[in-house]
This record gives structure tokens, C-alpha cells and sequence, in this order.
């Protein structure tokens, strides 16, 4: 894995998680908190998670180990929580931005959340945090179809046609 690979990956994160927003932002407020009975119960429980991992990424990949994940009833809103994912999506740019081809390659010590040490070669961690994002973005558009309402696709392809104007 390289440096343009990584940084275009996570232009197609940010992407996929646009159209995310985009989509959850026309439900009422009863839809957005309503429980699915899913793994983080509703769609404002699956957008918390899913920035919220992004946020503890990359805090480990700027040396720190949070020791929790953000409690959804911290969060009132779509706008609340898209506005966090906007301060940590400038901070990754950032942090993406330094990355050097050694960096790439250095492993990436941390404590996960129950405490236990792990360590990955930072290129591996940082496409771990895509998968992840990916995996639930894809709940979320289970929960919207559920809820009646119409998703944005979020498909890799989909970001190279509209980036590209490819089909």
C-alpha cells in the first residue's frame, strides 16, 4: 500500500460518508432515533458509531488511546453529528497529508477499548477504519429502506463516476 492509494481511499471515505449525511438528514426525528433492534439500534446509533470509530482511529494514529466510544444520547441531531465528523474529517486530512511511504510501513501500537494492546503497520490500521466504516455505512442504508426512506449509494464505483464522470 502507498501514500496516493491511502489518501484516495479516504477521499472516497469522506465521500461515501457525505452521501451518508445527505440521506439520513431527510428523515423526521422519531425516524432518525427510532430502535431497529439493530447492533446500535438506530440510525443516529450507527452514525455515532461509525464517527465515532473514525474519531478514535485517529487518535491512536496521533499516539493516544481513547477509552471509550461516544455515547450516542450525547448527540441530539443529524447537524450534531455531522459537524463532529467534519472536525475529524480535518483533522484526518491532516494527518493524511504528512504520511511518508516509512510511515506507511511503522506498526501502530495502541490499547483498544477493554484495554488490550495491539499493534498493526499503520497502513493496515488505516484500511481496517475504511472496511469499518464501509460495513456500517451498509447498515445504515438496511435501517433507511426500513424506515421507507431512499439511500444514496455509497459504492466505490459510484465515487470513481462521480469523480471521474465515468459509465
Amino acid at each position: 500500500m502507498d501514500v496516493a492509494r491511502i489518501q484516495e481511499l479516504y477521499k472516497y471515505n469522506a465521500w461515501a460518508n457525505g452521501q451518508v449525511f445527505e440521506s439520513v438528514a431527510k428523515l423526521t426525528p422519531e425516524q432518525f432515533n427510532k430502535d431497529l433492534a439493530t447492533s446500535y439500534r438506530s440510525v443516529k446509533g450507527t452514525l455515532v458509531h461509525i464517527v465515532g470509530a473514525e474519531w478514535i482511529w485517529l487518535r491512536r494514529w496521533l499516539g493516544t488511546s481513547p477509552k471509550a466510544l461516544w455515547d450516542p444520547a450525547e448527540f441530539s441531531s443529524v447537524e450534531q453529528i455531522k459537524n463532529r465528523w467534519e472536525e475529524v474529517e480535518r483533522e484526518r486530512k491532516e494527518f493524511l497529508s504528512d504520511l511518508t511511504e516509512d510511515s506507511l510501513r511503522k506498526p501502530l501500537a495502541y490499547t483498544n477499548i477493554k484495554g488490550q494492546p495491539f499493534s498493526y503497520p499503520l497502513w493496515q490500521a488505516l484500511q481496517h477504519l475504511v472496511n469499518h466504516s464501509t460495513y456500517h455505512r451498509g447498515q445504515v442504508t438496511t435501517l433507511l429502506r426500513q424506515l421507507g426512506a431512499q439511500p444514496k449509494g455509497t459504492d466505490l464505483l459510484a465515487y470513481y463516476d462521480a469523480k471521474f464522470g465515468q459509465r
